[in-house]
């Protein structure tokens, strides 16, 4: 079976593309800076020749977009609407010109899609779109807003051969160099992994392995479509996720940050504080509906599985203490 993957190369795209190949599929990955045989050359908004790659294969997946690890900037915001809604729309032109198209479309989007709150949590059904909290920041609506035009774009398409799922995806948590993971343990491991501003906010969060298997079950699960919260059941809230990768890391102490605080950091970092202080309280309702079986259900494991892996390279020398 073929899968192309729409802006493969950043690192949920090399999770991903990894155990796909592992998995028996061909992958072919459309880059904006292609760099082997199966990569194939595209610019994110303009149909090209890479469309011939999606005539005939078996399934699609849109990664791509501008991160949101930036300060949001009127600039880097319009850039994070823009990479987004105008790639999914030339997937979607795609698609929709092909002679043989694919079976399914999966498009990520993102929890943020929710609203900040603490009293209960959002799922596919009952969940509350956020936009309009009133004890959040105005500008959080702005990621908000891209989040639906983002999942807009694909709606919009007509492709009545091709099942499309949208991919509300969490924090994926995995080992490898500059992703959340990694920024949370250097946080740990400095002694600075303390509660951020009380820390009563929740984080959402996937295990690299269950984002894995999620997809994989997506791909061939004819009757599910629609929104997918990819998230762990377990949310919890920012002290106890980080009380919890001390412990795993072996620390006693994480200094913790005050709201000032992190507005600092942050502004030195060159990110904003919605990452650390949005409340993101997200379940997976309808993957479990569907039988789906997480391999890392609950933080404590997957945190101790993560820490292992992390101080280890691929190569099997200790690479962390």
């Amino acid at each position: 079976m073929k899968i192309v993957i729409a802006g493969g190369t950043g690192q949920l795209g090399a999770i991903l593309s990894r155990a796909l190949r592992q998995a028996g599929y061909r992958v072919v990955i459309l880059s904006r800076h292609p760099e082997g045989p199966e990569q194939v050359a595209w610019d994110g908004r303009t149909l090209g020749a890479w469309a011939d790659e999606v005539d005939g294969c078996d399934g699609v997946i849109n990664l791509a977009g501008r991160t949101v690890n930036c300060r949001y900037s009127e600039k880097n915001l319009r850039e994070m609407m823009d990479s987004r809604v105008e790639s999914t729309r030339v997937v979607g032109e795609a698609i929709a010109r092909a002679k043989a198209p694919p079976r399914v479309w999966l498009q990520m989007s993102t929890a943020t899609l929710y609203a900040h709150r603490f009293d209960a949590a959002n799922d596919e059904v009952s969940g509350v779109l956020g936009g309009d909290e009133p004890d959040a920041p105005a500008y959080w609506k702005r990621s908000v807003e891209i989040a639906r035009a983002w999942e807009r774009a694909q709606e919009e398409v007509m492709t009545p051969q091709t099942r499309k799922v949208v991919l509300r995806t969490a924090m994926v948590m995995s080992p490898d160099a500059g992703g959340v993971f990694d920024v949370l343990s250097k946080l740990v491991r400095a002694g600075l992994g303390g509660a951020a501003a009380g820390g009563r906010q929740y984080v959402s969060w996937l295990h690299q392995d269950d984002f894995v298997h999620a997809i994989l079950f997506l791909l061939q699960r004819e009757d599910l479509r629609g929104p997918v919260n990819l998230a762990s059941p377990h949310p919890l809230p920012q002290r106890e996720l980080m009380k919890t990768l001390r412990e795993a890391w072996g620390r006693r102490f994480g200094l913790p940050a005050t709201k000032a605080m992190l507005e600092l950091g942050a502004f030195i970092l060159r990110t904003d504080t919605e990452l650390l202080l949005k409340s993101r309280r997200v379940v997976p309702t309808k993957l479990l509906d569907a039988g789906f079986v997480f391999s890392f259900p609950h933080w404590e494991d997957a945190a101790r599985d993560l820490v292992a892996a992390y101080r280890v390279d691929p190569g099997g020398r200790v690479r962390h203490t």
